[in-house]
Formats: C-alpha cells, structure tokens, sequence
C-alpha cells in the first residue's frame, strides 16, 4: 500500500487559494525572493525569475559561498540581457541545492553559470530549474510551490528583503534577466523577403517560411493589396494632428541654453560606443 500511497500523494494538484496571500503586503509589484540551501548554507536574495533560460550565480556569491574556483567548468557562449548587455560567465559549477522544508523538499545538483558583475541578489534561479523542480509560482502571493514524495512543498518569498532588492537594482541599473547567445534565434521561425512594389527594393517586407504555399500566396496578396498602410519614409505619414502626438524640447525662453564641451573616451571606449550606436540604428 506504501508505493501506492506515495504514487497518490505525488499526484496532487498545485493551486493558490487566499490563505496563500496572507501576510503580502497588496497591491504590489514585487518579485519573488526567496531562500535555499546551497551546499549546505542557508542562502537568502535569490531571485526567482521565469523569463531566465539559465540558471544564475554571482561571483561575489561563489566566493562567500567559499566553492572552490576548481569546480568551475569552461563555459563558451555568452550570456545576452533583454537591453543586449553581453558578458562571459567565469565557468559553469555544480552545486547541490535543497528547496523546502523536510518533509516536502526536494534536493537536487543543479548547474549554474558563474557571472562577475555587481548584483542586488546572490542567485537568479530561471526555467530550468523551475521546470526540474516542476514547480508553479504566483507573484501575487509571493510564493513558490512544488510536488514531493511527501505533497506539495511551498516556501513563501521575503517581500521586505524584495523590495530592498529591486530599489537597490534599480538605483544601479542592473540586468537580471540572461539569455544564453543562440537560444533566443534558434527558437525564432526563419523570414523571407518579399518585394511589394515590383522593381522597388526599398519597399518589401518579410514574412515566415513555415507557411503552406496557399496561405503564403494569399498573405503575399493581402499585403500588396493594402500598400497604403506602410509607411516607407517619414514622409509617407503627413498630417498627423499635433493633438494626437507631438515631441518637443522642454526647455525654460528664460534661460540661456548652453553648449556642452565636447567629451573625449580612451580609443577602446570609442569603438564600443560606435558598436553600440551602429546596433541600435
């Protein structure tokens, strides 16, 4: 009857219900922080973040934590912020992490990338641990739930420790959310030109290459049809009311304007501005 019991209990459905918001602060917008044991210390500022495809370790945290720098595995590609921040983690570390309280807990070796950069929180916990845990979060009761042997474990989120995090985040301008380089494209369905305007490159647009020819030839109709909604030129949207939008200058007539002096970067903080304004034009 003991494997069958277990069996039952693994079984059970996740939920939130109003007694797991109990003791949030409402309304809020804070994230989900919580603690864990890692190799065996009771670590807190860990963030829990869907929308991280790795698994997060700071290196202020790595060394706190007093791992040994030999544990670090080579780790080649590099991690991509939603602002297109790009970094190299120092290696990749195998750590045994616990999530709960005995006995709805579950212990895990979990890999984590080791980053050098400053950070409000020691460890960002993204999809796959999430999903290794089969755990569901809610951040409106701050918490964060997951099926054991023993039922469904839940461990609450510390939402003064949050706040303390995201305003200090905030302050410094941090970037919490990683991409591994390459994820994000091969995840992304391949688009191929099509001209509009016979004879007239500069007016195409690009739809995706999974689609049957009959839906592609219709799509390809319908665009050429309604060519009077692309706007190729600025001077293709005349007549826009200054009621609907309008962009100025909010500068005081009383007040001299002044000319700042022109600035001067070392040779290799150039060629990273001149990168990074060529990306985003």
């Amino acid at each position: 009857m003991e494997p069958l019991l277990k069996q039952r209990r693994t079984n059970q459905d996740i939920f939130f219900s109003k007694e797991d918001a109990r003791g949030v602060r409402q309304p809020h917008k804070d994230p989900l922080v919580i603690a864990l044991t890692m190799e065996g210390f009771n670590t807190k500022r860990i963030l829990v973040d869907n929308g991280s495809s790795a698994d997060i370790m700071y290196l202020l945290t790595f060394q706190q934590l007093k791992l040994d720098p030999g544990r670090l595995r080579p780790f080649d590609s590099p991690l991509v912020s939603f602002s297109g921040d790009r970094i190299y983690p120092k290696g990749i570390v195998t750590l045994k992490v616990t999530i709960g309280a005995y006995p709805k807990q579950q212990t895990h070796h979990l890999d984590f990338l080791v980053v050098n950069c400053p950070s409000s929180y020691n460890v960002i916990i993204g999809r796959p641990t999430l999903n290794r845990w089969k755990a569901a979060t809610s951040t409106y009761c701050l918490k964060i739930k997951f099926l054991t042997e023993d039922g469904v474990g839940a461990v609450k989120g510390d939402q003064v420790l949050a706040r303390e995090c995201y305003q200090a985040m905030l302050a410094a301008g941090e970037n919490h959310t990683w991409t591994i380089e390459g994820e994000k494209e091969d995840n992304m369905e391949a688009l191929e030109t099509v001209e509009l305007v016979e004879g007239e490159t500069s007016k195409v647009t690009r739809i995706g290459t999974t689609l049957s020819t009959e839906m592609r030839n219709k799509l390809v109709h319908f665009l050429k049809g309604n060519l009077d909604v692309f706007a190729w030129s600025h001077e293709d949207m005349p007549g826009i009311p200054r009621q609907v939008i309008q962009h100025e200058l909010k500068t005081d007539p009383e007040k001299k304007l002044i000319q700042q002096r022109q600035r001067v970067f070392a040779p290799k903080q150039n060629r990273a501005i001149t990168d990074e304004v060529n990306r985003l034009l």
